[in-house]
């Protein structure tokens, strides 16, 4: 017993689809954030190589603190893509947008850079000493990341709010 196949009728065929993807263009600041985050992600993938040659004793950094350049440029560039995702959930304006990208692409950058930089120091910068180069980092760090990061994690929270 054989069946023969039937054509569909044209009313049951799959409409269409569409060449051109109907998806919303990306806001600008959100796509400087996913950029800066590419670069920042692949400057830390790059720091590992710092890391290798710092725990190989090839270069006079400390290991430590090289690994923690490495994860803070990784762990930057995750958060610049999670904030680049919550900009449309935001109160602000393009301008607004633009403004809180820019404060935490500087302060995670920032963070990847004095970080390496210290360890190549061999100091902490977490805390005034009394050491001119320990404070000179302490005092860099606090102005180029802890102020600013902290500042833009503030407006982001306040971006949640309901414009009233």
């Amino acid at each position: 017993m054989t069946t023969a196949l039937r054509p569909v009728p044209p009313s049951v065929e799959a409409p269409a689809v569409p060449a051109v993807s109907t998806a919303p263009a990306p806001l600008p600041a959100a796509r400087l954030m996913a950029h800066a985050a590419a670069w920042l992600t692949l400057l830390g993938l790059l720091t590992g190589g710092y890391v290798a040659a710092a725990m190989t004793g090839k270069v006079p950094a400390d290991p430590h603190m090289a690994l923690a350049s490495h994860l803070n440029a990784l762990m930057g560039a995750f958060l610049l893509l999670g904030v680049a995702w919550t900009l449309p959930m935001l109160r602000y304006g393009a301008v607004g947008q633009r403004r809180l990208a820019w404060a935490f692409i500087l302060a995670n950058f920032a963070n990847w850079g004095v970080t390496a930089v210290k360890a190549w120091l061999r100091v902490a910068g977490v805390d005034a000493t009394g050491e001119p180069v320990n404070d000179a980092v302490f005092g860099v760090l606090t102005l180029s990341v802890v102020l600013p990061a902290l500042g833009a994690a503030a407006a982001w929270v306040y971006g949640f709010r309901r414009s009233e």
